[in-house]
């Protein structure tokens, strides 16, 4: 799912195991378990919190003043400070033990390697403290994230198109062609609708100061969106009681919205559009959440061999004979999409797809060829486009970011990288990330080492001082910890962003990693309502059947299921 926590499913059992999570109406509990309830919001108190907390200068804290104090401003957090008080320790830690269990029995964990190489699953970590945001921010990020995908999903047409970017030497040629995610199998095809980026999840920072900034784009294939389900449904079993006094927006017709982007993608058809999720396998550590979307959206959920192409057309097989498939939601790299086209040993792929993509009579998303927008090279240009493409400037800033490709950049990251984070252009996941303040004087040689082999190769950025947000730890008592923010995004004939996303903590003092590989959990989001039906759902998705799953199959193609090991939340 988002995360690169390795997700499992087993396939007999996930229907019930959902309904842990998602009760029918005649068994949900009273209406103080909704998430979304309508209450008067309480004043802060102005007497110092007794829960003991205290948070770490000079990070901005979300919730605390350094006193101590519940912050005043947007928020009213005096109602959950209140309850945190009043759950204590005690009730947080056995709080926890109930999510653990749920978590295990539905499937939702990782795996973890200890030093002698075994793995272990474990349940993913919610910390049962809310991330809040209020209504006037969550706009302003909204206005910024729908202003960036705009933009880069015009700069994945025009490189593959006019490159009037290039021409106009605001981008780098070299930068765009020697991207790994450059896809010039596709170069010069328009997908249906011109939507090139359905599906979006921009990773967001807030530095000391408050100031909002993106630290990355991910426009390939995002992932995490079944956590941020997931967290607000166990967030409401779990404790109710935090939900009380506020009215928190609605995240769960996030289903409804892909469903309705994709079909407003789709080629015509006679009738209602034939939607699919393709997933590389049960192999894949995003396959819970490729399951749990299929179900959600009442779609079937397929691997390579369920689909055929024919005549330039592509068919799922069905007990009932071939099916036109009109759009596709694929969660697999480029490169094992198509033999014909991309890696010709893939046997994840389906031959003639991207012929098929090419004639325009099924829409992919997210399109053939969109990595080339989320290298974190093509990142520092961003703001650019904004400007070439839209003629705005950026409502979000990027962080600032040094380019080693030039020499004179190269020499001057390299005389101070104890003081920065240096990134690998073309990875995700936290893979290959090293944070100069936290990092030993050996890791920094051998890293200065490795980026004078390969300079291009690499990214450096001024390290932010990441907010922190109270976190539980494993005795019940609140800790500052360091956050991010995933909001999703989905382009169909409009951009939609579900309120709030996935916000990543770095459960470890004092450490700004995030990733679930490396440590990190994650929060549920809320972002309170104000008045603005913006964010409002739409009527809910009919009940349906749950998809067939695919069958599971290992043996010969084991390793390419590994090598789709990557797919990640970041």
């Amino acid at each position: 799912m988002g995360a690169e926590a390795a997700l499992w499913v087993a396939t007999g059992e996930q229907p019930r195991a959902l309904q842990l999570l998602h009760p029918s109406k005649a068994e949900r509990p009273p209406a103080r378990e909704d998430p979304v309830v309508s209450s008067s919001l309480s004043t802060p108190p102005s007497t110092p919190a007794t829960l003991g907390y205290r948070p770490r200068a000079p990070f901005l804290d979300e919730l605390f003043d350094l006193d101590g104090t519940p912050r005043i401003g947007g928020v009213p957090f005096g109602p959950l400070v209140a309850e945190l008080e009043r759950l204590g320790p005690e009730g947080l830690v056995e709080a926890g033990r109930r999510r653990d269990a749920v978590f295990m029995q539905q499937g939702i964990t990782f795996e973890t390697s200890g030093e002698s190489g075994a793995s272990h699953e474990r349940p993913f970590p919610l910390d049962l403290v809310p991330r809040v945001l209020s209504g006037a921010e969550w706009r302003e990020i909204k206005r910024g994230l729908a202003q960036r995908i705009r933009a880069l999903n015009h700069f994945v047409d025009d490189v593959y198109h006019a490159r009037e970017i290039v021409r106009e030497g605001l981008v780098p040629w070299r930068l765009v062609a020697g991207c790994p995610h450059f896809a010039r199998a596709v170069h010069g095809i328009r997908p249906p609708g011109g939507v090139y980026t359905h599906v979006a999840g921009c990773d967001l920072v807030r530095d000391s100061d408050g100031a909002w900034k993106v630290i990355e784009d991910n426009v390939r294939i995002p992932s995490g969106i079944s956590y941020v389900l997931e967290n607000r449904a166990a967030m409401a079993r779990l404790v109710p009681e935090l939900f009380a006094s506020y009215r928190v927006r609605p995240v769960d017709h996030y289903p409804q919205l892909l469903l309705g982007a994709l079909r407003s993608v789709a080629p015509s058809a006679e009738s209602e559009a034939t939607v699919v999720v393709w997933t590389p396998g049960p192999a894949n550590p995003a396959y819970f959440e490729h399951a749990f979307l299929a179900r959600q959206m009442g779609v079937e959920l397929v691997e390579a061999s369920d689909l055929v192409v024919r005549d330039d057309v592509l068919y799922m097989r069905t007990t009932r004979g071939l099916e036109r498939v009109h759009a596709v939601y694929r969660r697999l790299d480029d490169d094992f999409v198509d033999p014909l086209e991309f890696r010709p040993d893939s046997l994840l792929g389906v031959p003639g797809l991207v012929r098929a993509y090419r004639a325009g009579s099924v829409a992919v998303a997210n399109a053939f060829g969109t990595g080339v927008a989320d290298d974190k090279a093509i990142y520092c240009f961003v703001p650019e486009m904004i400007r070439f493409y839209l003629a705005e400037e950026p409502i979000l800033e990027n962080v600032r970011t040094y380019l080693l490709s030039d020499p004179e950049v190269l020499e001057h990251v390299l005389g101070r990288l104890e003081e920065l984070v240096v990134k690998p252009t073309g990875e995700s996941g936290g893979r290959g990330v090293m944070i100069g303040p936290h990092a030993q004087e050996a890791e920094i040689a051998h890293m200065r080492e490795v980026i004078r082999g390969h300079p291009e190769r690499w990214i450096a950025q001024d390290v932010v001082r990441l907010s922190t947000v109270p976190t539980v730890d494993g005795e019940g008592r609140l800790q500052p910890r360091h956050v991010d923010l995933r909001p999703f995004a989905v382009f169909g004939e409009h951009i939609d962003i579900v309120p709030g996303g996935l916000t990543r903590v770095a459960l470890e003092e004092g450490s700004m990693i995030v990733n679930s590989s490396r440590g990190g959990g994650s929060k549920d989001t809320w972002v309170l309502e104000d008045g603005d039906d913006a964010d409002r759902a739409g009527p809910p998705i009919a009940d349906t059947l749950p998809p067939a799953l695919p069958d599971l199959r290992y043996g010969e193609w084991t390793g390419q299921q590994q090598q789709q090991q990557q797919e990640s939340a970041g």
